[in-house]
């Protein structure tokens, strides 16, 4: 599961949170602890969920003191109860408590994704059906979501622009249609890539199969109309249903028998897991 945590741009996107979040110095931490002062602060969460991120919040609190001492209680993918310890973080404690609420925010919102991820899986997983991600993601945040969704059990859909083709509405009217737009796609793309393209309509399901593209996504279907388009398809083509998915629907599209449903609220809708950091400090007298 450690898809690609080691980027450097993971690195990149802390050091910003933490130049948001700091810029020239802990104010208040700078006036109320002294330098010498130790501690250890144990993260708890607050309600039910899925953790994912705790790798990330030891790269948070090395960038901010190296010789923080952190230790995971659970591993990333734990279903928690409300008021579980799930990590101790120990040492200098300026340095712990100018780190908590960047590493808590990241902790947060990737557990929020991972317990989304894993209440929508939940529902599918008595079928073929398998819940994917988009690219709905937050500006700078693709990797560590599209983690913390395959934390919750769910598949990810192309990473970005450059590793899937999908073509959409606006590349089909560009192209000229559905037959020259999957024509165009192949005539270019590497012969190991598969072409998925967006149907809205029964004669665009039947458009792209006479085109034979490999993955059709059912964009903004009605159950009735998936239905009959995952009837047309008849096997010879992936089928993707995407657009208006709410858990409130996700049982009913997955018995119609898509092959996987894409889900853009895992990433741009998800709550943040509720968390805290409580430190204890050794008030050892002052030399």
């Amino acid at each position: 599961m450690n898809l690609s945590l080691n980027s450097p741009m993971i690195d990149k996107l802390i050091d910003l949170a933490l130049a948001e979040d700091i810029s020239g110095g802990d104010i208040t931490t700078e006036s109320t602890i002294r330098a010498s002062q130790q501690g250890i602060g144990t993260i708890i969460t607050k309600s039910v969920g899925v953790i994912a991120g705790l790798p990330i919040v030891k790269r948070v609190l090395s960038h901010i003191d190296p010789s923080l001492d952190f230790h995971q209680l659970v591993s990333d993918g734990t279903k928690v109860e409300p008021m579980t310890p799930i990590a101790e973080v120990t040492g200098c404690a300026k340095s712990i408590l100018t780190g908590e609420r960047t590493a808590l925010n990241f902790l947060q919102k990737l557990s929020g994704t991972a317990t989304l991820t894993a209440e929508f899986v939940d529902v599918v997983k008595n079928t073929k059906t398998k819940i994917v991600d988009t690219r709905k993601t937050t500006p700078g945040w693709r990797l560590l979501q599209k983690y913390a969704v395959r934390v919750g059990g769910g598949k990810n859909h192309r990473f970005g622009l450059y590793d899937g083709i999908l073509i959409k509405d606006n590349h089909i009217v560009a192209a000229g249609g559905i037959q020259r737009a999957v024509e165009m796609a192949r005539s270019s793309a590497p012969h190991t890539a598969k072409i998925e393209i967006e149907v809205e309509t029964i004669n665009q399901v039947e458009e792209a199969l006479r085109a034979k593209a490999d993955i059709l996504l059912l964009d903004n279907m009605n159950n009735k109309t998936m239905q009959a388009a995952v009837k047309k398809v008849n096997g010879n083509a992936i089928t993707e249903a995407s657009g208006g998915i709410t858990l409130d629907r996700i049982q009913e599209i997955s018995e119609i028998g898509v092959d996987f449903i894409s889900v853009g609220a895992l990433t741009h809708s998800a709550m943040p897991l509720d968390m805290s950091l409580d430190l204890q400090i050794n008030h050892a007298p002052k030399t």
